[in-house]
């Protein structure tokens, strides 16, 4: 095999892989924004159970905010990042960071949600962080 033909198909999975964390951003932002709804509508038959008290605790509604615009913002950077911004991919990372944070903080109350969240939060920041340079290539 060729230097190109070997480069070529380095840039196919680099863009792959950046194609991917878009799509993973939104997914992630679409189940963020989802629970924080959840939260802040919550009624008597809600999906959420509030075990014990823990150092760390805030009040439901408070989660469903922070989840609600964590999962705001990770939709929208990942739209930027399936148009090939690259502000985006270096943006993505921080907020992808900061949602495994947020969601590591609501493991006492959804712990199998939040820990679903955090492996999607940290493939995403593999992903861009490992092939930003080759944001550039999902625009073409």
């Amino acid at each position: 095999m060729s230097t190109t033909a070997k480069s070529s198909e380095k840039q196919g999975f680099a863009a792959g892989a950046v194609f991917s964390a878009g799509v993973l951003l939104l997914l992630a932002g679409l189940w963020q924004a989802f629970l924080g709804l959840v939260a802040l509508f919550k009624d008597t038959n809600t999906l959420i159970v509030v075990g014990q008290k823990w150092i760390f605790s805030f009040d439901v509604t408070a989660w469903g905010w922070i989840h609600l615009l964590i999962g705001t913002a990770l939709f929208v950077v990942g739209i930027f990042v399936l148009r090939g911004a690259l502000w985006a991919g270096i943006v993505g990372i921080g907020i992808a960071g900061l949602s495994a944070f947020a969601n590591f903080l609501w493991l006492p109350y959804y712990p199998v949600w939040a820990i679903l969240i955090i492996t999607l939060d940290v493939i995403i920041i593999w992903a861009l962080a490992a092939h930003r340079e080759s944001i550039h290539l999902i625009d073409r």
